[in-house]
């Protein structure tokens, strides 16, 4: 049982800024990062740098709206209004699947945002399951038509085993990847879609010359609910059962990032549940270069557009500036490096992982 893509998405996006789609008993665990006071700052706040270089691109705060959606005349409307607040406000975009531009061309202008976000660090988006079908020319007209800067090849195993009538066949991946970091001419990002990424996948996309990821943990959006609940619309009862046991399955973002960190990526993005300034410098302290945030976002612009959304973002950047202040740190180097520590759950998933590891 299939759904056309075009439904999909638009279930999706309805979903995602109308719905409870959150994990609901696991957290990003970013809530166990304590970063550490300084009471003499000896800092000017307005004077506090929060710029970045992500994929070559200077970013005015190490922000990203993130890979969301494209493929229908919705998509195409919330992609241009979100790729207008990355351009004005200096933020990295992503576009989501590009999946449904490669089979229906008609669908190409909702991933088209450069007239709105010339100088933009666009991101464009594909499974790595398509890509593994698809030739290293094909993926590269993808990349050309939407003039993204580099690449993600998402890994969404977990959500396409609940999806109703999702793949099911993952073989190839590694290589794939592989072959497009050797061929396509553009950076490659590989990136989880709500579940996470392991130290393990860590080190196999680093001997395939991958340097750049973004996390997408769990704690945020669960894709798996996500699907879990167009299963039960659909009255398939197999998946929505699966996705009952799964809905909370994956490695939360604050693990991923700090188990990935030591692993010499040049740019980890942390996406998955990142809803705020504190979330983003924590996510910062432990390793990332920058943070991702989605449905937040989406749910701000679908609640009372540009300008709801804008307020979000004012308040992250505020309390990133904040928590910037408040360690000492007047720049986002200095914060990556700045005394934290680490409690709760998530020591226990660094401490047992990583020696699991050597």
């Amino acid at each position: 049982m299939s759904t056309p893509i075009g439904q999909r998405k638009a279930d999706h996006i309805a979903l995602c800024a109308t719905e409870d789609v959150g994990f609901r008993d696991v957290t990003t665990l970013l809530e166990d990062v304590r970063l550490v006071h300084d009471a003499l700052p000896d800092l000017d706040a307005d004077q506090i740098d929060l710029s970045v270089t992500l994929l070559g691109k200077k970013l005015r705060a190490p922000i990203l709206i993130a890979a969301m959606t494209g493929g229908t005349e919705e998509a195409g409307v919330i992609n241009r209004k979100l790729a207008e607040i990355a351009e004005e406000r200096g933020y990295g975009f992503g576009l989501g699947s590009q999946r449904a531009m490669h089979t229906r061309a008609s669908t190409a202008p909702s991933y088209r945002v450069r007239d709105v976000a010339p100088t933009t660090l666009v991101l464009g988006n594909v499974g790595v399951v398509q890509a593994r079908a698809m030739s290293t020319e094909e993926v590269r007209q993808l990349v050309g038509e939407v003039g993204a800067d580099a690449l993600c090849v998402h890994l969404n195993p977990a959500m396409e085993l609940v999806q109703p009538g999702g793949d099911r066949d993952f073989k190839g991946g590694l290589e794939t990847i592989q072959r497009l970091v050797e061929g396509l001419g553009a950076p490659v990002v590989v990136k989880e879609t709500g579940c996470g990424l392991s130290p393990s996948v860590g080190r196999r996309l680093r001997k395939v010359g991958v340097a750049h990821v973004d996390v997408s943990g769990a704690g945020g959006t669960s894709w798996v609910g996500v699907e879990t609940k167009r299963a039960a619309s659909v009255g398939d009862q197999r998946a929505r059962s699966l996705g009952e046991a799964f809905w909370d399955w994956g490695i939360p973002t604050a693990a991923s990032v700090a188990l990935l960190a030591p692993l010499g990526f040049e740019g980890i993005i942390a996406t998955g549940g990142i809803a705020s300034g504190l979330d983003v410098a924590r996510a910062i302290a432990i390793g990332a270069t920058a943070a991702g945030m989605a449905r937040p976002v989406l749910r701000a612009l679908h609640a009372g557009g540009r300008t709801e959304a804008g307020a979000l973002l004012d308040g992250v950047e505020a309390e990133l500036r904040a928590a910037m202040l408040l360690t000492g740190c007047a720049n986002v180097s200095a914060l990556r490096t700045t005394p934290r520590v680490l409690g709760g759950a998530l020591a226990a998933w660094v401490s047992q992982l990583s020696a699991a590891s050597t």
